[in-house]
């Protein structure tokens, strides 16, 4: 066995063969032009190395689990190969049972030292040579005259992943140097192909992936209003929406936090005929008792210390247009009551003023409280329950519309990834994972969970385990139970979305024992005990006497 010899051939070729290795590479290159499947063009070159050179019985055989786009970059030193199994990928001239017996382990045989070596390997008598095993076809099964052998690596960015081997006559009127030059060059061609099959599959793949993303992000672009889902509840929710949105009268959304009020508030606004006009949100929850009447009304300069001009407040500021007050269940009752008395009379007086101001509002009202239960507790007025309660629409939970998650998670994902400049993709599993999830904190929760994962994920697609780590702990995700009279003594994380708290939920000594443990400080208290500050200090001045 030698890496390069010469046969006993005459020095002058056969003019014929020139022909034949032209119209064999015409051939083989016309194929590469139609297709770029490895099965197509490497089983053809094999049977017109058989047909047109007499290179009979040929094979590539590749390395298990090969990844033909992992080897190192043009250029750059070559690597070690790691001598591993390798197996018979495609043949000519071999039977199917031949193929599967083409197994060889690292660096066994001629094939599995040319893969672990990388370097070519010609066996001019295989009956002389120990280490040509005759695995996949038997010696019985070839021609009795001297046949001999020559295997070439085949490499993907100068990695040998693989061996195009075929056997040879050796009384052929043909010189082997020329056989194994052509033979390096089909090889080079059949690493190329490789390679390029791949890429061609991982680009498609992205490809697929990006247009799926892409299809969903316009579709939800073109939602209702921004609204996104096709879910029975939500279209029922909808269909309610439309037909009042050409009415004057007030709404009211109910429904858990998180579950997209804001959207159907302004919503109610784009379907109505005040579509033009302003659109103000006001959160009632984030305003201080103080306030109230300043923010909603507005002030005449001079009505308390620093009012240096005067200032329209919200409701001025929504004049043909709509206002929405979100977490109208935090309204003091004194506010209440002017509230009450500007949707009867469809005016207002600023802070400090004397003159009535007319306004033509539409008011959305949103709340995840029982206001008919704050009514007989006295914390909300029922004429203005009643004001308000003309137009119930109570929103689903996350929970009601699954079919839903996954446009929307795909939506948040497209957003993010716009937002921050990355390329993440939710694999089907991730997808199966969010909506196998039961989301007390609604779409909120969801979108907050596709941002965290968009932002930390380490590779570019989001698999299932990914998905379960950057959930939050399963207690977080157990569906609201029934509050106990006292809540935990020691401080807790503060939940994704804040469960409601009825005004009686905590008592007068858990409220004392969570101020002791911060020093006074009421913000860090409410936080302990899972209470906004507004809702801190309306059950401390409760407390106070004459309260």
């Amino acid at each position: 066995m030698t890496p390069s010899t010469h046969s006993a051939a005459p020095a002058s070729a056969d003019p014929p063969w020139r022909a034949q290795e032209l119209l064999l590479m015409s051939e083989v290159m016309r194929l590469v032009g139609q297709s770029l499947a490895p099965e197509v063009v490497l089983r053809e070159m094999l049977h017109l190395l058989s047909e047109l050179l007499g290179l009979n019985r040929g094979r590539i055989a590749l390395a298990d689990g090969v990844d033909v786009t992992g080897g190192a970059r043009p250029g750059t030193p070559q690597r070690a190969n790691a001598p591993g199994p390798s197996s018979i990928r495609y043949a000519y001239g071999l039977t199917r049972a031949e193929m599967a017996r083409g197994r060889y382990a690292a660096g066994e045989g001629i094939t599995g030292a040319v893969l672990a070596t990388g370097q070519p390997m010609i066996v001019q008598d295989i009956d002389a040579e120990p280490r040509f095993l005759a695995r996949a076809v038997t010696r019985d099964r070839l021609p009795q005259e001297t046949v001999a052998f020559i295997a070439l690596p085949i490499e993907v960015n100068r990695r040998t992943v693989g061996v195009l081997g075929v056997h040879r006559i050796r009384r052929r009127n043909r010189l082997l140097d020329d056989d194994v030059a052509l033979l390096k060059i089909l090889a080079t061609l059949a690493g190329q192909l490789l390679q390029l099959r791949s890429l061609v599959e991982e680009k498609t793949q992205a490809l697929e992936a990006r247009n799926a993303l892409l299809t969903r992000a316009l579709e939800s672009a073109a939602a209702r209003y921004g609204i996104i889902g096709t879910s029975p509840a939500l279209l029922q929710a909808l269909n309610e929406l439309e037909r009042v949105s050409q009415a004057t009268a007030s709404v009211l959304l109910l429904g858990d936090s998180g579950t997209g009020k804001e959207l159907f508030a302004r919503a109610v606004h784009l379907a109505s005929l005040r579509r033009d006009a302003p659109f103000i949100k006001v959160n009632c929850a984030a305003i201080p008792d103080t306030l109230f009447e300043s923010e909603l009304f507005g002030h005449e300069r001079g009505a308390f210390t620093g009012a240096n001009t005067a200032r329209a407040g919200w409701f001025e500021q929504a004049d043909r247009g709509t206002i929405f007050l979100d977490e109208i269940g935090e309204l003091p009752l004194l506010m209440q009551t002017k509230l009450l008395r500007t949707l009867q009379e469809g005016t207002i007086v600023r802070l400090g003023g004397k003159r009535e101001l007319p306004v033509n509002v539409r008011l959305v009202a949103a709340t995840n409280r029982d206001l008919a239960t704050e009514v007989e507790r006295g914390t909300f007025r029922r004429d203005l329950f009643y004001r308000l309660n003309v137009i119930p629409i109570r929103l689903p939970s996350l929970a009601q519309r699954r079919e839903d998650i996954r446009p929307l998670a795909l939506h948040f994902l497209n957003r993010t990834n716009q937002a921050n400049q990355r390329n993440i993709y939710l694999s089907a599993a991730a997808l199966e994972a969010l909506e196998a999830q039961p989301w007390p904190g609604n779409i909120r929760e969801l979108a907050n969970v596709i941002e965290r994962l968009v932002l930390l994920t380490d590779g570019t697609l989001v698999s299932k385990a990914d998905v379960a780590r950057f959930l939050p702990p399963a207690a977080a995700l157990q569906a609201p139970t029934a509050r106990s009279a006292e809540p935990p003594a020691e401080p807790i994380d503060a939940p994704l979305v804040r469960d409601y708290r009825d005004r009686h939920s905590h008592s007068a000594q858990a409220l004392r024992d969570a101020l002791a443990r911060h020093g006074g400080n009421q913000s860090r208290a409410a936080q302990s005990l899972g209470l906004t500050p507004r809702q801190f200090g309306y059950r401390w001045r409760k407390l106070q006497p004459g309260a």
